[in-house]
Formats: structure tokens, sequence, C-alpha cells
């Protein structure tokens, strides 16, 4: 997941406070548009970015066995990819499009769920972690 850090607090147990209110999806809008979410431009910026390499898995009803679903709110965009043998490179991307970006990202399967906030130089540093 990837988050406005202006929008966000930066201490650890506000801001998983903070993620699981915004995780519950409580703004009433489409949740697939940046636009329509009223996200950001760095967010609607990375998102236009990663889902060129990244497209959207198809909206059939199916389980997706490739793509990404991409859940879009003012504040963050959650990801799930659903190609397991390229979540390496999906990961490196992500991180480094919110670095470009001026974005958090939360890892949120990650066993430590680490928080990592632009360091000012251009990449990400450790906020906070498990």
């Amino acid at each position: 997941m990837v988050f406005d850090p202006a929008l966000a607090p930066a201490k650890r147990s506000a801001f998983l406070a903070w993620y699981d209110a915004q995780t519950a999806w409580p703004e009433a809008h489409d949740y697939d548009d940046p636009a329509a979410a009223g996200a950001t431009p760095a967010l609607r910026a990375f998102h236009a970015q990663l889902a060129a390499t990244y497209p959207p898995a198809p909206d059939d009803g199916e389980e997706a066995a490739s793509g990404t679903d991409y859940t879009i709110g003012g504040a963050l965009i959650y990801m799930t990819f659903h190609d397991w043998d390229g979540i390496d490179a999906a990961h490196d991307t992500v991180a480094r499009l919110a670095a470009a970006h001026g974005l958090g990202m939360f890892e949120v399967s990650s066993d430590l769920a680490e928080v990592w906030l632009p360091d000012g130089k251009g990449g990400l540093r450790i906020a906070h972690t498990d």
C-alpha cells in the first residue's frame, strides 16, 4: 500500500488506527478510479505509472491469475498483485515509484509490517515496524 504521508499520522499506533479506518473503505465513491476517489496528485501520478506496467486485473467475477487489483482512496492506494512469480519486481517498482512521487509505503503483508517514508533524498526510509 502507498499513501500520502501528509495525510497519515507519523507515530506507529496512530498510523495503524488510521490504516484500519481507511481500509474500512468509508468513502462514497468508486474505488477503482483515482479521480473519483479524490486521490492526491502524487497518488494519481503513481497510479498512472504503476498501472502502465501492472495493469488492473480483469473485473469479470473470476479469480484473477494476473493483473493487479487497485483499491484507491483519497489518501492511499491498496494493491494486490496476482502474479506471484513477479511479486519481487512489483515490490521494487512500487518502492521506486513511491519514492519518486514522495509517497509513503506500508508493507501490509510483511511479517514486520514496515512503514516507509520519503527520506528527502529521493528514496525511502523505515519510519516504524513491528
